[in-house]
């Protein structure tokens, strides 16, 4: 099984030599990770200078551990992470868990795909919603604690292609998403399978310089740092008073004063939306010399961060954010803002983790310390009146929201002058 993943490794371009892929089954074999993991075996360098205790990745899951373990041994440079992942995604098929309060453990046999349920506008009509986050969630757990084997298409058990509210390949208005690679119909509340997400790419190419222009009206310039730029006209007019003898007159750059702090959400239904928040994002990181970036995902709770690759170890508390940038900045978030309402109005209503507080109540906090503030929505505007989510985003921002077009983008640059 390894020796396939080293091989796909390679042919995704990721240089990986025959010394580190051994130094990878050393390490295993050293039980460096896992439930038995402890003080390495004498003469398993480089790893016998680990004690026991210190050993690293300890306290994740087993599969995390072995995702961490591979690329700190195999991948020797970062701009190969993405490389690494693909593969990794491509060769381990396994489910991770991602409700730690929920411990019953699903076996992969129930999530085998064999068929995809195919419905009618008609037939989904007819299936209901349990009734509630707190139904959903209470059926979830008595689901896991009387099933004992694995069903396909009905519509009650965890199980695949069927209207069941619970597992893959089907269909229901309101349901906990579980062994589904990607999104079908996006209307799950929740998502048990623990997805990567990647960085956007501030350097690629633009589109359309539009999108530069439109982001240029939210400008205030001043003279800030050493003199480091020719004043042509202080120059001549200097150099003509003094009889010709040339007198160089410098001046401190211009810069643009304005402050943005720019959240972006990343991942699910926002995949749709890639190529456009890449273009906004170098174009901003172009245009705005204090800038701030952080990313979410589908709405804001008591955490952000700043690198996909390491979302779930590197984090910042959004209370923290709000400390250190003040009141100054202009606050942007981009967004289709199409989720469940409970990610939005209810505690632990987050689709990956258990949140204390409320989506709303997170986000109006970041609106108070932020007067400045607008909403850009990739999604067409005629789908907004549509999509609950939208709506109650929307009311959140008093209608601050504006689709990412450049006539929206004009207007929400206005605004926020």
């Amino acid at each position: 099984m390894l020796i396939r993943f080293f091989l796909m490794l390679r042919a995704a371009g990721v240089p990986v030599s025959i010394t580190e892929f051994l130094a990878l089954l050393e390490a295993l074999q050293a039980r460096l990770i896992g439930p038995e993991k402890g003080r390495p075996e004498k003469g398993t360098l480089p790893f016998s200078s680990w004690e026991k205790g210190s050993v690293p990745f300890s306290g994740l899951p087993f599969s995390e551990q072995f995702y961490h373990l591979a690329r700190a041994v195999l991948v020797k440079d970062e701009r190969h992470f993405d490389r690494y992942d693909q593969v990794f995604a491509a060769h381990f098929r396994g489910i991770e868990l991602a409700f730690e309060a929920l411990v019953a453990e699903i076996p992969a046999d129930w999530m085998r795909k064999s068929l995809e349920l195919s419905l009618s506008d008609e037939d989904k009509a007819r299936i209901a919603a349990l009734g509630g986050w707190d139904a959903l969630m209470e059926t979830l757990r008595r689901r896991l604690a009387e099933q004992q084997g694995r069903h396909e298409g009905g519509s009650k058990w965890i199980g695949t292609g069927g209207t069941s509210p619970f597992g893959a390949h089907g269909y229901n208005p309101e349901g906990v998403r579980i062994g589904q690679e990607g999104s079908r119909n996006r209307r799950a509340v929740k998502v048990w399978d623990r997805r990567e997400f990647a960085n956007l790419d501030d350097t690629v190419g633009l589109g359309t310089r539009n999108v530069k222009l439109a982001l240029r009206r939210l400008r205030r310039f001043a003279r800030q740092g050493a003199a480091e730029q020719l004043d042509l006209d202080g120059t001549i007019d200097s150099t003509a008073r003094r009889a010709g003898l040339l007198d160089i007159r410098m001046i401190p750059e211009r810069h643009n004063a304005v402050k943005v702090l720019l959240f972006l959400d990343v991942g699910g239904s926002m995949d749709d939306h890639v190529r456009i928040c890449e273009e906004l994002f170098s174009a901003a990181s172009s245009e705005f010399k204090h800038l701030e970036y952080f990313y979410f995902h589908n709405f804001v709770y008591e955490s952000v961060w700043k690198d996909n690759r390491r979302r779930h170890t590197e984090r910042t508390r959004t209370v923290e954010v709000m400390r250190t940038y003040g009141h100054d900045y202009k606050l942007v978030m981009v967004g289709d803002a199409t989720m469940s309402p409970y990610e939005i109005v209810q505690p632990g209503g987050s689709i990956e983790h258990w949140n204390e507080e409320a989506g709303a109540a997170w986000m109006r906090r970041l609106l108070s310390n932020y007067p400045h503030h607008v909403w850009l929505n990739p999604e067409p505007r005629d789908r907004w009146e549509w999509t609950p989510s939208v709506k109650i985003t929307r009311e959140l921002f008093e209608d601050r929201m504006f689709p990412l077009t450049l006539s929206g983008l004009d207007r929400a640059m206005k605004a926020l002058l």
